[in-house]
C-alpha cells in the first residue's frame, strides 16, 4: 500500500507498507506437557525454522477460525480447548498486522492438510528445550519468539528446567 501523510506541525510524504487481515499463532499443548511446534523450510531465510503453527487470516475468517484451522492443517491435531493469550504487531513499521496467539490443548489426532507449497515436520518439546532452543539460537523466527514472551508463563505444570 502507499499513502499520503502528513506529520502534525512537520512535512509530508509517501509511507508504503503492507495491509493485511492479520494473522493468528497457535501454542499447542499436549496432555503429557509437551509443546508442538513445526520444523519448516524458509525461502527468504533459506534455512529450516522451528515455529508454532500460523498462518493469515483469510477474508471471511476471524482469528479464532484460522488458529484452528493452522492447528490442523500443519501439525495435524484439533484442539478441544483453545483461548487467546495475547496479541503484537510483528513489523510496525512496515505492516498493519496483528498477530493473536491462542494457547490449544485437549488435543486430538487428525490429518495433517499442508497447502501444495507447504512441508512440516512436528516437533515435541518441553518447555525448557524451547527456551535452550531460543537461547543457542535454534529458533530465530521473530513471531514465535513474541508469541513465546506473551504465552510462556501461562503455560501451567511445564518443566522450566
Amino acid at each position: 500500500m502507499l499513502d499520503e501523510f502528513e506529520i502534525p506541525a512537520g512535512p509530508s510524504g509517501q509511507y508504503h507498507y503492507v495491509r493485511t487481515n492479520g494473522s493468528s499463532m497457535v501454542i499447542p499443548l499436549t496432555d503429557s506437557g509437551e509443546i508442538i511446534m513445526v520444523n519448516q523450510y524458509r525461502y527468504l531465510g533459506d534455512r529450516e525454522s522451528i515455529e508454532f503453527p500460523c498462518g493469515s487470516v483469510e477474508t471471511g475468517c476471524d482469528y479464532l477460525q484460522t488458529a484452528r484451522h493452522e492447528l490442523q492443517q500443519e501439525t495435524g491435531y484439533n484442539a478441544g480447548q483453545i483461548r487467546e493469550v495475547g496479541q503484537f504487531n510483528p513489523y510496525n513499521g512496515v505492516t498493519n498486522e496483528i498477530c493473536k496467539v491462542f494457547l490449544a490443548s485437549n488435543l486430538q489426532e487428525s490429518t495433517a492438510k499442508p497447502d501444495a507449497t507447504e512441508e512440516f515436520e512436528v516437533l515435541r518439546r518441553t518447555h525448557g528445550q524451547i527456551e535452550a532452543m531460543i537461547r543457542n539460537g535454534e529458533i530465530w523466527d521473530g513471531m514465535t519468539l513474541a508469541a513465546w514472551m506473551l504465552a510462556r508463563n501461562q503455560i501451567n505444570g511445564l518443566d522450566a528446567s
